[in-house]
């Protein structure tokens, strides 16, 4: 088998730039340097060959760094990056960011929509109009939401068959409350489309984090694995936001328990197929 393939974790230097969103008591466990270096020797542990490395706040530089990053790097094999959806010169944006140094490593881009008010922000025009440049691309997009916010992920997803659409940690359904529905509604309508793919991935920090176990995660990962099959699944670390719960070697054996094992597909497949096949370049839909 393939080495795994963390397609979700993130990096930042505090002194480069801020992260506003690590506020708070509870988040000050990370709000400090996490650099490539330190995820090294912990992925190459768990025994993950590559990783998708994922934009964290929606500012125009990141993506560049991020890049750059890459490019320089034997273990970051893709990026998602940022690019303001609602600016009209979309296309020209991810033009000129793949001429950048690690520019062939662009596969996709993403907005945080958890943070935005309007529930329906997906389906604005100016929004849709630059993911139809994104899938004129041959890029993915990444969905950030919330729970609320998985019906509008629905109707744009149905809207633009052209693009393929991920949704990162399972839509962040409610774990610490027990919640299921109407999360689970809402992701089996998703997984309806053929155009989506699901991350297994976030789920200890939506869960309890002193407390969860792998039967607490296990109803919302399958139910994820149920509704889009293993060959439309990936496993994403979200490191070093996980550390919040767990550790990375922790967050790897508990989704290979929840999987059933180190699944081709999950661990490796999908993640190729989905990112790492666009690296360099074009590619069909999927």
């Amino acid at each position: 088998m393939t080495g795994v393939i963390d397609a979700h974790h993130h990096v930042w230097d505090l002194a480069v730039r801020d992260q506003d969103w690590i506020t708070g008591p509870e988040l000050a466990p990370i709000r400090r340097d996490f650099a490539l270096d330190d995820l090294l020797p912990q992925a190459r542990a768990a025994g993950v060959t590559g990783t998708v490395l994922v934009q964290t706040v929606p500012v125009a530089e990141e993506t560049p760094e991020f890049l750059a990053l890459a490019d320089r790097s034997d273990l970051v094999a893709a990026v998602v990056g940022w690019v303001d959806l609602a600016r009209p010169d979309v296309a020209d944006e991810l033009a000129r960011l793949r001429e950048l140094p690690g520019g062939h490593h662009l596969v996709a881009v993403r907005h945080p929509v958890q943070g935005e008010s309007d529930p329906d922000w997906l389906l604005r025009p100016d929004v849709r109009r630059g993911l139809a440049a994104v899938a004129d691309a041959g890029l993915v997009y990444d969905l950030l939401v919330q729970a609320h916010q998985m019906p509008a992920c629905v109707k744009v997803a149905a809207a633009h068959p052209e693009l393929t659409f991920v949704l990162d940690h399972l839509g962040k359904p409610e774990i610490a409350a027990g919640r299921l529905d109407p999360w689970r509604a809402e992701l089996r309508a998703l997984a309806a489309l053929p155009n989506t793919v699901c991350k297994l991935s976030g789920m200890v920090t939506e869960a309890d984090w002193s407390t969860w176990t792998v039967d607490a995660l296990r109803p919302y990962a399958d139910t994820a694995l149920g509704a889009f099959g293993t060959e439309r699944v990936m496993f994403g670390s979200d490191w070093p936001v996980c550390t919040l719960a767990a550790t990375y070697a922790q967050v790897v054996d508990a989704a290979m328990e929840l999987v059933g094992g180190r699944d081709e597909d999950v661990f490796s497949g999908t993640a190729r197929r989905t990112y790492l096949s666009r690296v360099g370049g074009r590619n069909s839909r999927t």
